[in-house]
């Protein structure tokens, strides 16, 4: 939790008792195995998940068992706030890594909508933010090119993770495997490992196992063509 209100403070003040409703949101944490489904493509969820810790993934599945991970949620996320008013779920939320989760159940999220506006209109931002980070990653599958693409999710994600304290000094952990990478990028493994490559190549990173550092964000930010208002992490009345 608090990572969800270090998140939220970044965009306006919260007071002591928005953060205590907060706090009693919750219901107790419980751990997700990597690969194992947060929440269900058309399951009918009545709580919403946080992430504790941990690395998930919005998907979704063809016929053919083809994946496409849509989003890569962290540290602090509601991975499916929007189902207290979608009811059925349009894509699965799987684990990438191991994830420990807390469910906070619809009747509180109502309660909230109808006795404090303030943290209603915050959270509401919340759903924004995640729809403009799908606009992004449509714009980058269709139009960036693998290398612009690539650099794209590594700013993007060295930006959330800083946010919620689990990045700095352009360094960060990234324990997502190839195929996983690629099923984010659209692209087989091995494309994801030229591209790794490439990168590493141009100076734009050092890329050990997990471990990721950014030697050079102007240039990561040129090749991806960045710009973070997507992400509102300026601090502006709601």
């Amino acid at each position: 939790m608090n990572a969800l209100i270090d998140k939220l403070t970044r965009r306006d003040v919260l007071t002591p008792e928005e953060q205590a409703v907060l706090h009693d949101l919750l219901e107790s944490p419980r751990t997700v195995p990597a690969s194992a489904d947060v929440v269900t493509e058309h399951s009918r969820p009545n709580h919403s998940t946080l992430v504790l810790s941990g690395l998930v993934g919005r998907y979704n599945t063809l016929r053919d068992g083809g994946r496409q991970i849509t989003q890569i949620g962290v540290t602090g996320d509601f991975v499916d706030l929007h189902s207290l008013l979608m009811k059925q779920m349009d894509h699965g939320v799987v684990a990438l890594t191991d994830v420990v989760v807390a469910h906070a159940p619809h009747a509180k999220l109502r309660a909230i909508t109808e006795s404090w506006p303030h943290l209603t209109r915050l959270l509401w931002l919340d759903t924004i933010i995640d729809a403009a980070i799908h606009r992004q990653w449509l714009t980058a599958m269709g139009r960036r090119s693998g290398v612009g693409h690539l650099a794209h999710l590594l700013a993007e994600l060295y930006l959330r993770l800083e946010t919620v304290g689990l990045a700095r000094n352009h360094a960060f952990d990234l324990p997502l495997s190839q195929p996983v990478l690629g099923d984010a990028l659209g692209l087989s493994a091995v494309h994801v490992n030229r591209l790794v490559s490439d990168i590493r190549r141009a100076g734009l990173v050092s890329w050990t196992g997990s471990r990721i550092e950014i030697l050079d964000w102007p240039g990561l930010v040129r090749e991806a063509e960045f710009d973070p208002t997507y992400l509102r992490l300026h601090r502006e009345p709601v």
